[in-house]
């Protein structure tokens, strides 16, 4: 039937009094501009990166978003030995100038806006850009970008920091000096709150530890006296922040609004800076890839999009730029076509539906405007305690900020657990017909040639043998010095990077001023998410665990829990750590960035009953096979080793093979259920009898 008022001939010429969108934009002019739009992209060598970024930008990306290899990110040559199997795998490898010339071939720095997710080595990067822009004839002050440079979510989350807070802090308040004064259009720092709630953070969270590492980089560029009080609002305006948007968007969005008005706040009073556009809250996301799920993949589509929406739907807390992951990206490296669907909702939001026509549609609601008070007084409260701590770096060290994390993501993994938080194809809607895109799992991402590595390092070598090698020592020389003293590392830098030094010496050369830093784990601090009550699975767990321990005439049966390689994502070793703990076991974590000589090494010392490896990078080819063949040689190859990670099923099939007693993945979301698997697996490897109790 019709609708009233039209006929099947078409609408009638009724006056409703309204308007449609093409009469008022010809009325009002020209939308909103799009927000910038990026896809992360990076893999293999500088030369398929670069085809990559090529191919992007003629599809209609209008930025670039580069990610680096985690040599590149943590400071090793990929010739290093915590290098093995980590070359190209997330992201492109970057070893010296020549490298960052083929990133870049063909594309006209000077008309780009690049964000490089880098952090320790961000002011290395930044240079060998600068010096990529120069010999390309650009105009460095007009370069256009962002460089991430937030050390402390690294100690708190993604764990690719090298050096100490304190200089590690020296580091970012030299470049935002430098960039002020050089580079003015540059955003020296991306205060990235995204991988906090990756880590578990609440809402609240997200909002007080990015505002108090704000704080703690300005009180610090301020107190270096390189930039004059007149020109602080220039420092402010250039600080950007790179957030989180995750499912439940109506309250994402008003943490984006708390966000903003927090933001105010603190320039205003803190720094005295009165130009209202300079107080402007600034940033850039990426939604949600923590939420993504391996089961039933297709159901990350509809994530994103609401994910997206977020931080476009209001006006006023509208994102600068929007990069979405791909719908696979639980699964494995997406592909190119991948990329290109996530870049077409972006497309397909800005310049299909009316969202730009508008002013804030959310402008006088009184739901969000609770939201947003609320938000914001939790979080000022959340501040002014960290910064009676002594502020961000403080907080850090003593290992508060880590604790709380873990805190926060364990209370979460038991609400999935528990039915109490649904993840639909997770713990509910299980059920699912067979899916056409994944129906090939090799197929379905995209997988680095394991030749990839040798050649990588190859040309290194050739580099090094190829450049003038008196010209490098002696840069690295005068850096070191500087280092020691007190004058801005960016000229210093910026001479290494033009001399041919590689990101190894770079960094080795801090590391031999500065020192290294081994974060705080934050497990010992969590406190129970999960009780052990009678009749609950983990009560369960715990007896079973338990009764083995009184089999093998043990106190507690023992875990070590391994992080081999570069992977700082210690989100799922942290929280098996956590409820092996809560049942009984006895638990031994070091943290990140362990070879697996000193995995073994800790196994054998510690007489540990199983091994447990978590790798999120890909690397688990190489690293998996190196700690079975250790155990072998040091006569301790009865105990069991399991995996987890991001592992495709050819791979896990492989593992096995290898000797590899479970592997497991995100689909195996059940924590407490892992735990009773690797009593089983120590249960087996002793050859005692399967137990009647369940799991």
């Amino acid at each position: 039937m019709p609708l009233r008022g039209t006929s099947d001939r078409g609408p009638r010429n009724v006056d409703t009094g309204y308007e449609r969108p093409e009469a008022r934009e010809r009325r009002k002019g020209a939308k909103d501009r799009p927000w910038l739009m990026r896809t992360y992209a990076g893999h293999s060598s500088a030369e398929a990166s670069n085809e990559l970024y090529r191919r992007n930008l003629a599809k209609g990306q209008t930025g670039l978003s580069v990610a680096f290899d985690l040599p590149t990110q943590t400071g090793y040559d990929p010739d290093h030995v915590l290098a093995r199997g980590e070359v190209g795998r997330v992201g492109v490898p970057v070893c010296h100038l020549g490298d960052m010339r083929r990133l870049f071939r063909d594309i006209p720095l000077e008309r780009m806006n690049t964000s490089m997710t880098i952090n320790a080595t961000a002011m290395w990067l930044l240079a060998l850009y600068q010096v990529v822009a120069e010999e390309q004839g650009a105009d460095v002050a007009a370069l256009q970008g962002t460089t991430q440079n937030d050390i402390v979510k690294e100690y708190l989350s993604r764990g690719t920091h090298v050096f100490p807070p304190g200089p590690s802090l020296r580091l970012t308040t030299d470049m935002i000096a430098y960039t002020v004064a050089a580079i003015p259009k540059w955003n020296p720092i991306n205060i990235c709150s995204y991988h906090l709630q990756e880590a578990g953070a609440t809402p609240v969270q997200e909002i007080a530890y990015a505002m108090s590492t704000a704080i703690a980089v300005l009180d610090a560029v301020r107190a270096s006296g390189q930039v004059p009080q007149e020109r602080f609002g220039e420092v402010v305006a250039r600080i950007s922040f790179f957030v989180n948007a995750g499912v439940r968007f109506i309250e994402e969005m008003c943490k984006m609004r708390a966000f903003g008005r927090i933001w105010d706040r603190i320039t205003l009073e803190r720094y005295g800076v009165q130009d209202p556009r300079h107080r402007r809250f600034r940033y850039g996301v990426q939604v949600n890839s923590l939420g993504l799920t391996e089961a039933q993949p297709e159901n990350n589509v509809q994530r994103i999009v609401l994910e997206m929406l977020a931080v476009t739907l209001s006006k006023d807390a509208r994102a600068r730029a929007v990069q979405l992951p791909a719908w696979n990206e639980a699964l494995g490296l997406p592909r190119p076509w991948d990329q290109q669907w996530s870049l077409r909702i972006q497309q397909v939001l800005a310049h299909e539906s009316d969202l730009l026509e508008y002013d804030d549609i959310f402008a006088g609601s009184h739901v969000v405007e609770a939201e947003v008070a609320a938000l914001t007084e939790a979080a000022t409260a959340e501040i002014e305690r960290i910064q009676e701590m002594g502020g961000a770096m403080a907080a850090v060290e003593s290992g508060y900020l880590k604790a709380r994390l873990v805190a926060s993501h364990a209370e979460r993994r038991a609400r999935i657990e528990a039915g109490e938080e649904k993840i639909v194809g997770v713990n509910c809607y299980e059920s699912t017909e067979p899916n056409p895109l994944t129906a090939d799992l090799d197929t379905a991402i995209m997988t680095v040639d394991p030749a990839n590595e040798a050649r990588v390092v190859e040309a290194l070598r050739a580099w090094r043998d190829g450049r003038e090698e008196g010209r490098a020592q002696d840069s690295l020389a005068a850096l070191k010095k500087a280092a020691a003293g007190s004058e801005n590392l960016m000229a210093a830098t910026l001479e290494c990077a033009r001399a041919g030094v590689t990101t190894g010496e770079w960094a080795g050369a801090l590391r031999e001023v500065f020192g290294e830093f081994r974060a705080p784990t934050g497990v010992g601090g969590a406190p129970v998410a999960v009780a052990a009550e009678t009749g609950t699975p983990l009560a369960a767990v715990r007896a079973k665990a338990a009764a083995t321990a009184a089999d093998l005439g043990v106190g507690a049966l023992r875990l070590l829990v391994g992080k081999p390689g570069l992977d700082g994502h210690s989100n799922g070793a942290e929280q098996i750590a956590v409820r092996a703990r809560d049942a009984g076991f006895e638990v031994v974590y070091q943290g990140i960035r362990l070879t697996p000589e000193q995995i073994v090494s800790a196994a054998v010392a510690e007489d540990v009953h199983c091994v447990g490896l978590s790798i999120l990078s890909g690397s688990h080819a190489e690293l998996v096979p190196d700690v079975l063949a250790r155990l072998r040689a040091a006569g301790a190859a009865d105990i069991p080793v399991i995996v987890g990670g991001i592992i495709p099923a050819a791979d896990a099939t492989a593992l096995r093979e290898a000797g590899v007693a479970a592997v497991f993945t995100p689909k195996d979301f059940g924590i407490t259920e892992i735990i009773g698997r690797i009593v089983d697996e120590i249960r087996t490897a002793n050859q005692l009898d399967p137990l009647e109790v369940p799991a």
